[in-house]
């Protein structure tokens, strides 16, 4: 018998194999956000959304309730605040607090999006506003078992007597974009209790409808460093959760501000969102860090490299000014090594699967079938409690094609198959969730039942075939969750997934997802259909140039400003055809003294990833401001970029840097814009990582040397 996770309750009657009623899942309701705005415009009301009223119904039933103050009220932002914004681009720091809900793994997660202004915009549509075209109705965009849905709620909020929100809110009180999107997701989810448990992995998906990869910290990889950087410095989007105090392959979360914080300042069975990552150069040698959030916005971690660590003094002074922030706003760096010890599993969530194949920026094609285990029909569970009757349950023919452009010899074939399961209930956390996984099975076994006139037949392997042949994923463990996701390495050929529930008799819709560079897949059985794939492909300019510079950097591990400039003006665009790099000597040298964190005179491979990917940014703002094409900004145009790239500099400071940076005529070139964008930047991180009040910091004459003149 094969090793599964036996997590069964008491024993259940066994179920008649009669048919059934099946409980198909609630579809969200939908509602037409553009013509309820032009109707409430046109009526001069504010909408009111009676699908999910400013009721304690629209809360929850359970313990939820009991937190709440007696005197309750809903309102709207503009009562709250004189000055209402919905999201505020330029704010640099991560913003939102958890409320009374205990949702610090939704929290983690959708602290994790902030730092992907294009991924945020596909779920928090930008172009809302309490003032132009304000009519108290706002609208969201959540990935919902395999399609995207607009989910519209209106703008009234659960605060107390005092007009403080209940639940998510912004350090800064007139920001509201957190509290409306959690109202949004509680509403796709039935209420706000359905919020209190579950897993940054969910919330993950739900936000790009992306493939999620499973670290188990205590078993990670020995190259667990450079998969933290690869997904760093692709979009990838990462959260982690702390011990619970007992041994779980992973546990859904439900967090309260008294849950336990433990004496190193870490809370026990907690969500985080990973911020960052840094590898830091000590007396001793290098060090790799890894920065992390506590999502209540507060309580942070005591070892080493907290806030108050001794291993800040084994730093350049202008590593620690940039590095070390003496706040208690829940953010704090730890080592890699007690990263490894103190959480215990990492989640990352890509866009394409290609973290852990390597294979950055290739097409992928992307595949999902729609199924359902039905009681006496389809719903067979698993091999080992079947009865005989595994074959009953769905089963997918898969053909894993090598892929023309692949690297990899054709030996192998990156393949991830996620299976998800689909709730009747409308409420997420009413109906506890059923233990799922599949069984992959190789062709070369299938061949006796496909006889070579029915190579391409779609009927379904007969119970024989399972009782003679073993899977390829022999270990496979089901789970308790939502969705449970395995990537596999396999050779091009004819394979057959079989998802089924741990017990029989089980019933659930699913959702399968099978993700590679090139296969096609097709339900076996009665009602096949063959499953048309969407070629999924990462074009974000910077993937192109990883492997170019991943090369460039093993050969010489540091470089120096004349490398610098030599990888710079040889860069071609894509996006950009005719637009060419021309820095010259010094303004690399420049770059390299404000990059240069360790004071080596050299950029590594991770300082010069920062400054491509601000490239990237300022170029993007660059070709967008320069509106007559001469590659050149004027000085309207340069206040227009420097705005838009969220940072407020007076006309007087923008005039000079004009001076400083431009040519005679006080016109900047891209050139000039990075380099004077980048010691705004930095400047601007340094002043905020040092002040205390906020209005202005303490150095000593070490520090100011280092800061001002090496930068």
């Amino acid at each position: 018998s094969m090793p599964f996770l036996l997590c069964l309750k008491k024993k259940k009657s066994p179920v008649p194999l009669g048919r059934s009623i099946f409980q198909k899942h609630t579809p969200p309701i939908q509602q037409n956000y553009q013509a309820l705005l032009e109707s409430c415009l046109k009526n001069k009301c504010l909408f009111t959304d009676d699908t999910f009223p400013a009721h304690t119904s629209s809360i929850g039933t359970g313990a939820l309730l009991k937190k709440l103050p007696r005197n309750l009220q809903w309102k709207r932002p503009h009562a709250l605040h004189k000055s209402p914004v919905f999201y505020a681009a330029h704010r640099k720091q991560l913003d939102l607090c958890q409320g009374l809900v205990e949702n610090c793994w939704f929290l983690a997660a959708l602290e994790a999006l902030t730092f992907h202004q294009d991924i945020l915009a596909a779920v928090v549509p930008q172009n809302q506003s309490f003032e132009r075209k304000y009519a108290g109705i706002f609208h969201f965009r959540f990935w919902h078992f395999g399609e995207w849905v607009d989910v519209v709620v209106d703008d009234l909020l659960p605060v107390n007597e005092a007009g403080e929100l209940l639940f998510v809110s912004s350090v800064y009180k007139n920001v509201f974009w957190g509290a409306l999107l959690e109202k949004a997701y509680a509403k796709l989810y039935g209420s706000y209790e359905d919020l209190q448990i579950g897993q940054v992995s969910e919330a993950l998906v739900d936000f790009t409808g992306g493939v999620n990869t499973r670290i188990k910290l205590a078993e990670a990889p020995p190259d667990l460093w450079d998969i933290l950087s690869r997904a760093t410095y692709s979009r990838s989007l990462m959260g982690c959760q702390t011990h619970l105090g007992f041994s779980f392959p992973s546990v859904s979360l439900s967090c309260t501000q008294t849950t336990k914080v433990l004496k190193n300042g870490l809370v026990a069975g907690h969500a985080y969102t990973v911020t960052g990552i840094r590898k830091v150069t000590c007396q001793y040698g290098p060090e790799n860090l890894v920065r992390l959030r506590n999502p209540w916005g507060k309580i942070e971690w005591k070892g080493d490299w907290s806030d108050s660590s001794y291993k800040w003094e084994l730093l350049s002074p202008k590593e620690k000014i940039l590095l070390r922030k003496k706040k208690d706003d829940g953010e704090f760096w730890m080592s890699l090594q007690d990263f490894k010890i103190h959480f215990v599993d990492l989640v990352i969530c890509k866009l394409t699967p290609d973290l852990m194949s390597q294979e950055d920026g290739k097409k992928w094609m992307y595949s999902l079938k729609s199924g359902r285990w039905v009681k006496g029909s389809t719903a067979g569970g698993s091999l080992e409690f079947s009865n005989g009757n595994f074959w009953m349950n769905p089963q997918y023919w898969l053909n894993v094609l090598p892929a023309e452009d692949s690297q990899k010899s054709p030996s192998t074939c990156s393949v991830v198959i996620s299976l998800m399961q689909k709730h009747s209930s409308k409420h997420r956390n009413r109906a506890s969730h059923l233990f799922i996984g599949f069984l992959l099975y190789k062709n070369t076994n299938l061949l006796p039942f496909f006889p070579e006139q029915y190579q391409e037949s779609t009927r379904k392997l007969p119970p024989g075939f399972f009782t003679r042949h073993q899977p390829v994923n022999k270990h496979q463990v089901f789970l308790d969750e939502r969705e449970v996701t395995h990537d596999f390495h396999l050779e091009p050929c004819v394979y057959v997934i079989v998802p089924s529930t741990l017990e029989p008799q089980q019933e659930s819709e699913f959702i399968l997802r099978v993700f590679s560079r090139k296969h096609v897949l097709r339900e076996m059985g009665g009602n096949t259909s063959f499953t048309l794939s969407k070629e999924i492909v990462d074009r974000y300019e910077g993937k192109i140039w990883e492997d170019f510079f991943t090369k460039h950097f093993e050969q010489n591990p540091e470089i120096n400003a004349v490398q610098l400039q030599r990888i710079l003006n040889n860069i071609s665009w894509r996006n950009f055809q005719s637009f060419r790099l021309n820095f010259s000597l010094d303004s690399c040298q420049g770059i390299l003294a404000l990059l240069d964190l360790n004071a080596t005179g050299t950029l590594s491979i991770q300082e010069f990833r920062v400054l491509w990917k601000r490239l990237l940014f300022y170029l993007e703002i660059f070709q967008k401001r320069d509106t007559k094409r001469s590659g050149k900004l004027d000085l309207v145009e340069l206040h227009a970029a420097v705005q838009e790239t969220g940072i407020s500099l007076s006309n007087e400071v923008c005039n000079l840097m004009a001076i400083r940076y431009g040519d005679p005529d006080l016109q900047i070139s891209f050139e000039s814009f990075v380099c004077f964008m980048l010691r705004v930047e930095i400047m601007g991180e340094a002043f905020r990582n040092l002040t205390q009040d906020g209005k202005g910091i303490y150095l000593r004459e070490s520090e100011w040397m280092m800061m001002t003149l090496y930068s």
